[in-house]
Order: structure tokens, then sequence, then C-alpha cells
């Protein structure tokens, strides 16, 4: 089994700053493409931030310039720095990983359970 766990959500006031982990536990082999998405309500699911194994990274346009998206190979740990927040950022925040198990030539994507991010005005 493998499991994603974020932390580090929370209330801040617009303009703040908050920093999200996810980290990867259980039976891995090796971790791809990591990313960070997020859902607000009555809103679809969507990217906010990527990084490959190798931390090669990707980020909406929106968050631009205020996310930074980092990775630990070592910890199997995803990070998202977020800056300038604003209350539009406001949204369920979810881990994703592409997990390739010891012993299988494929890999599989896993979800975090996700952790609630909000900015007051």
């Amino acid at each position: 089994q493998v499991q994603l766990v974020e932390s580090g959500g929370g209330l801040v006031q617009a303009g703040g700053s908050l920093r999200l982990s996810c980290v990867a536990s259980g039976s891995i082999g090796n971790i791809n493409d990591m990313a960070w998405y997020r859902q607000a309500p009555g809103q679809q699911r969507e990217s906010v931030a990527t990084i490959t194994w190798d931390s090669n990274s990707n980020y909406v346009d929106s968050v631009k310039g205020r996310f930074t998206i980092s990775r630990d190979n070592a910890k199997n740990t995803v990070y998202l720095q977020m800056n300038s927040l604003k209350p539009e950022d406001s949204a369920v925040y979810y881990c994703n990983a592409d997990i390739r198990r010891p012993g299988l030539p494929w890999t599989d994507n896993y979800w975090g359970q996700g952790t609630q991010v909000t900015v007051s005005s």
C-alpha cells in the first residue's frame, strides 16, 4: 500500500504565506512526477504545480511568481511554498504522485486526502 499525507494547511490573512508538505509512505520503488492540485467549492479540481523527479517544475499562470514547488527525494516528500496568498487561493489542496512499487514495471497514480487552505481578506 502507498499513502500520501498532506500537512501545513490553515487560515492565513491575504498577503501571508503557508508551506504545504506531502509525504509518501508505504511500498515505494521510485516516485516520478509529483504535483499539487486544488479544488474550491463548486469548482473543478485544477493542477497548481507539478515537479518531475529531477525537479523540473511547471505552474498554473495564477500562481506563477508566488508559489514554489520543491521535493526531497530522499524523504519522499513534496512541498508547496505559497507566498502573497490571495482569497482566491482558498481551496482544498491535494497532493498527487506517480509511484512505481517495487518489482512492478508500471506506475500508479495516488492522491492524498487534502488539506484546507483558507485566505481571509
